[in-house]
C-alpha cells in the first residue's frame, strides 16, 4: 500500500468518525449538526461536535471542540481535520475555526481540511481556505 493510499484510507476513517460524532451535536436552535475529527502530529485522533447555547455567542463549533479535546490531552499540533454535516455537502470550517486551526497547525501548507461532497472526499489545504491568516 502506498503512502497516498494509506492517507486516503486514514482520511476516510477520519470522515467516518466525524459523521458518527455529528450525531451527538447539540443544536436545538440552528438544527445544523457538525462533527469534526482531527489528526495530530503524534498520530492521535480526537473528535468533537458542535454545541449551541441560547446565547449564540457561547456556541462552540465542532472543530474547536475537537482541538480543545486534543489540547486537554497534551496535543498542540494538528495535521488534518475532517468535517461533516448532514445538513450541507462540503461543510467547510467557519472563519473562527480556520483561525484556530491555523494557530495549532504544523503549518498552513501541510494542514489538510477533509470535506465530504456527496459520496466523495475532497481535501483542501488550510492555506487555500485561509489565505491571509492572522499572525502575531
Amino acid at each position: 500500500m502506498t503512502n497516498k493510499e494509506i492517507t486516503k484510507k486514514l482520511y476516510e476513517e477520519m470522515m467516518e468518525k466525524a459523521i458518527e460524532v455529528s450525531k451527538n451535536a447539540y443544536c436545538p436552535y440552528s438544527k445544523f449538526a457538525v462533527g469534526a475529527c482531527i489528526l495530530t502530529d503524534t498520530g492521535n485522533i480526537y473528535t468533537g461536535c458542535n454545541y449551541e447555547n441560547g446565547s449564540f455567542g457561547m456556541t462552540i463549533c465542532a472543530e474547536r471542540n475537537a482541538v480543545g479535546t486534543a489540547i486537554a490531552n497534551g496535543e498542540k499540533k494538528v495535521k488534518a481535520v475532517a468535517i461533516y454535516s448532514p445538513n450541507k455537502d462540503n461543510c467547510a470550517p467557519c472563519g473562527a475555526c480556520r483561525e484556530v486551526l491555523h494557530e495549532f497547525s504544523i503549518n498552513d501548507e501541510e494542514l489538510d481540511v477533509i470535506l465530504k461532497d456527496k459520496d466523495k472526499i475532497v481535501v483542501h489545504k488550510l492555506s487555500y481556505l485561509l489565505p491571509e491568516s492572522f499572525n502575531l
